[in-house]
């Protein structure tokens, strides 16, 4: 019971709250209208002005035409790129190809290896090349990595190329 009756009390004070609160604001003064006629401050305004061909000549001072040769800025050619560096590029890129040549033979040797298959080099020995105790896995994920590596350094390249405002057809 003692709950019902507390609910009971909060309603009621609700509600008259909420009465009071209508009533002020029922009793608050209406906001001043304005006394002056709508229409009079557009009258004051100043009519734009339309430009027509026949008021260009006549005007004082500069106007800026759109299509006026003379106030058209050329665009700036960019500066063609230095014929050394791109040479430079172009030999440190074909130094990398031919290492990653070297490093697609040596994997195609070893994979043909590890299947049973004859080695892709014409005699099959190679004197310069030492005994190697590693398994044939291992030998063909590192080539793979120096491969991948090898590419990174040929795309870091290009992108420097190509900031540096050298073309891609400068390279070939």
């Amino acid at each position: 019971m003692p709950r019902s009756l507390s609910f009971a009390i909060i309603l009621t004070f609700l509600a008259a709250f909420s009465a009071a609160a209508q009533s002020q604001d029922s009793s608050a003064a209406p906001p001043h209208s304005t006394s002056q006629d709508p229409a009079s401050p557009a009258e004051t305004k100043k009519p734009k002005k339309v430009w027509t061909n026949e008021d260009i000549p006549n005007a004082k001072g500069a106007i800026s035409v759109v299509g006026d040769t003379k106030n058209n800025s050329k665009p700036t050619a960019s500066k063609p790129a230095n014929a050394q560096y791109a040479a430079s590029v172009r030999k440190q890129l074909d130094k990398l190809q031919g290492q990653i040549a070297d490093i697609d033979k040596q994997l195609v040797d070893l994979k043909n290896f590890s299947a049973g298959e004859p080695s892709t080099t014409a005699s099959g020995v190679k004197l310069d090349k030492s005994y190697q105790r590693e398994p044939i896995e291992v030998q063909v994920r590192a080539l793979q990595d120096k491969k991948k590596d090898l590419e990174s350094k040929v795309d870091a390249l290009l992108d420097e190329a190509r900031k540096k405002g050298v073309d891609s057809s400068q390279l070939r």
